[in-house]
């Protein structure tokens, strides 16, 4: 008998996305195919605490990660940390997320070096009452996972990447301030944006 209270279970994405790009889809995907999710939501921050401001304007970011994800049907976007005035911490977002969403479970899809330094996030606790984590480990890379706290550990899952791929939203936009062509390195509609409002443009 199939259980109608069974929640959906939905991975939260969060990011500068300063811009997107293939990396972040592929991160996602993998998250999303190996942890068994319906649903991945992008969340591109306003303000991280732990990050200098974005070059982009907070539109435009927004902009680009709903045209990235446009044609995959479980990928969304979210803007619920661009509504929001002041710092973008994570655990003001989950708590808004499970509040607004009851029938969700919501997992925290974190790379490699946040999955070690999660226990020196802000309010860990909180967050990890309320999220699930799914941490994607990066090839080569030893994760002590005694170091990391109980109450975290009870609720991470790691998956283990196989796609390495040494790809930053900063080496994007210095190939554009250098006039050199990002095709393939973000989707194509993402690339079209770029151009057509001159974004990292020198």
């Amino acid at each position: 008998m199939k259980d109608e209270h069974k929640k959906k279970n939905v991975g939260i994405y969060g990011g500068t996305f300063d811009p997107v790009h293939i990396g972040h889809l592929m991160m996602a995907e993998q998250a999303r195919q190996k942890a068994n999710l319906d649903e991945v939501w992008f969340v591109p921050a306003a303000c991280p605490p732990h990050k200098k401001g974005a070059v982009a304007s907070a539109e435009d970011r927004m902009t680009m990660v709903e045209k990235a994800v446009l044609d995959h049907p479980f990928f969304r976007a979210s803007a619920i940390e661009l509504k929001r005035e002041g710092p973008s911490y994570t655990v003001d977002t989950v708590r808004k997320l499970a509040q607004d969403h009851p029938d969700v479970q919501f997992h925290l899809i974190v790379g490699t070096d946040m999955v070690r330094d999660l226990p020196r996030w802000y309010k860990i606790k909180e967050i990890a009452d309320i999220v699930n984590f799914i941490g994607l480990v990066r090839p080569g890379f030893i994760l002590d996972i005694d170091q990391i706290p109980e109450h975290i550990k009870n609720r991470l899952t790691l998956i283990h990447n196989g796609i390495q791929m040494n790809l930053s939203s900063t080496w994007v936009r210095e190939q554009r301030a250098k006039g050199n062509s990002v095709r393939y390195i973000v989707p194509e509609s993402v690339r079209q944006y770029m151009k057509e409002h001159r974004l990292y443009e020198p």
